[in-house]
């Protein structure tokens, strides 16, 4: 190989990389928006909750994977944003829908500001995930004694909204209309979590998670890191609740107990917490299996436990860790001939 070639073969991944993934994600985005053209019902409405799933996973993983905090309960942030919408949906609150999905956002990163401001001064690691899993099992014993939740039955019948702008209302109670609304809601949050973690405040999260001590030496105030990057998990996790709400078109102590919290931790790390990416892989590839085994009671749990077991023994980055590795392997190889 002459030394032309090896330059224009050295240069090639700095300059195609960036615009190799800007163009798959463009490709993914077009796919998912075609899809109510090409999938039954049934298939739209699992790509619909591997969507929201994915979000979800990403408000924990801004936590445990860029800032080093463990949460145990994150259902209650997610089930937070799916009763306000289901409530204020099934009882007509005099709110746009936008409106809706803004406060249930708000409410959710009010109540992470409220559990930062009290725990997070004193309490992190396994003492924090603790209280998080017990104020999300208090949550649920509220909830089931509260007849306008709809107690243990849940909240069912939850219209789908008609958002107005204007002169122009858009109607998404047909389920094709929901979906595409909800991919655009879904594209747009992801998008801000990737600025979140690539901006000067995701450089604050990183170091916090490095090394508390040293951060602080160098002038972060670490609490204030910590509360903020538990503010914004919150709030995601509840915007992430609040659109499942007219999709699913109802809401259960399903959602809200210790088993739901599992949920955004096996996808983080089935696909990897330490990518950014990874908990939206994990979420695919768990909703993959579960469809595939969903006629066999108890396999998909059995399939998913044993992919992570093997996840973490041959590769503890997850799926997109071992991807990487791998690639990087076949380019040294590459470079080698």
């Amino acid at each position: 190989m002459d030394q032309h070639s090896s330059t224009l073969m050295q240069g090639r991944p700095a300059f195609s990389s960036p615009m190799l993934k800007a163009a798959v994600l463009a490709l993914l985005f077009i796919l998912l928006l075609s899809a109510p053209a090409m999938l039954n019902a049934g298939l739209l409405f699992w790509v619909g909750m591997t969507m929201i799933q994915a979000v979800f996973a990403l408000s924990w993983n801004l936590l445990f994977g860029f800032t080093g905090l463990a949460s145990f309960g994150h259902a209650g942030f997610y089930a937070i944003g799916a009763y306000f919408t289901g409530a204020a949906l099934r009882y007509d609150f005099p709110l746009p829908f936008l409106g809706i999905l803004a406060l249930a956002g708000i409410f959710g990163a009010l109540v992470a500001l409220a559990i930062g401001v009290v725990a997070l001064k004193r309490l992190t690691g396994i003492f924090l995930a603790v209280l998080t899993v017990a104020l999300t099992e208090a949550m649920a014993k509220i909830i089931g004694f509260s007849p306008a939740l709809g107690e243990q039955d849940g909240l069912g019948n939850i219209p789908r909204p008609i958002v107005g702008f204007g002169v122009f209302n858009l109607d998404l109670t047909h389920s094709n209309d929901y979906y595409r609304f909800l991919l655009v809601a879904v594209a747009l949050m992801v998008a801000a979590l990737w600025w979140v973690v690539h901006s000067r405040i995701g450089r604050s999260f990183r170091a916090v998670r490095e090394d508390a001590e040293r951060a602080r030496f160098i002038g972060i105030n670490v609490t204030r890191v910590r509360v903020l990057s538990f503010m914004i998990s919150g709030g995601t996790a509840a915007l992430a609740g609040a659109l499942s709400a007219p999709w699913t078109r109802i809401v259960t102590l399903d959602q809200v107990n210790w088993l739901a919290s599992t949920q955004p931790i096996l996808n983080s790390l089935l696909g990897g917490f330490t990518s950014f990416w990874g908990p939206v892989v994990g979420a695919a590839v768990y909703t993959a299996i579960n469809y595939w085994t969903r006629t066999f009671a108890g396999l998909s749990e059995m399939l998913v436990g044993g992919i992570l077991v093997l996840v973490i023994l041959i590769a503890p980055t997850g799926i997109v860790g071992l991807l990487g590795k791998l690639t990087r392997r076949i380019r040294k190889n590459g470079d080698r001939t």
